[in-house]
């Protein structure tokens, strides 16, 4: 054991689809670029590929904004239709930017646009949301990962994190 802290970023997983299972993923993504895992090891992974596997997607054309949607839209520029989809995943809004709204979550977060992001998406008018219970999803991706590596004892830590 050393005092030392190393981050190594597991490359080359590729687009994760609802219903993938990410332990897999990265399991096979780690072998590909040579990294055994070793005792003590700590995941953190990306919320959008936690939120894909999950099936947290959402396609905006499913999605009929209310009067209240298309007015903060029409101030902010913005699809109503996205807007809508934030504040259906706000327990609360915060504030009302020119470019964002700053909302908590159901999960007590707060964060821009309740985490409901475009980016990394396959399709133009898709969006992701935050999981669920992101602790029972680190949960299970924890377990499934101590069966897949066969390790012994407690599984390994998992955090879900994000740039928000």
């Amino acid at each position: 054991m050393t005092d030392s802290i190393q981050l190594i970023p597991i490359t080359g997983i590729g687009e994760i689809r609802p219903g993938d299972n990410l332990a897999q993923s990265i399991i096979e993504a780690a072998r590909r670029i040579g990294l055994n895992f070793e005792p003590h090891d700590i995941f953190i992974v990306a919320q959008k590929i936690v939120s894909k596997s999950e099936g947290r997607l959402v396609d905006l054309g499913t999605v009929e904004p209310t009067p209240r949607a298309i007015e903060i839209a029409r101030l902010q520029e913005r699809d109503p239709r996205l807007v809508e989809a934030i504040l259906g995943e706000s327990a609360s809004l915060l504030r009302i930017d020119r470019h964002v709204l700053i909302t908590e979550t159901h999960h007590g977060f707060i964060c821009a646009n309740a985490g409901v992001d475009r980016s990394n998406v396959v399709g133009e008018d898709w969006i992701s949301l935050l999981p669920v219970d992101p602790d029972r999803s680190a949960q299970l991706l924890s377990e499934e990962l101590r069966n897949l590596l066969c390790l012994d004892g407690a599984p390994p830590p998992v955090i879900i994190t994000d740039t928000f």
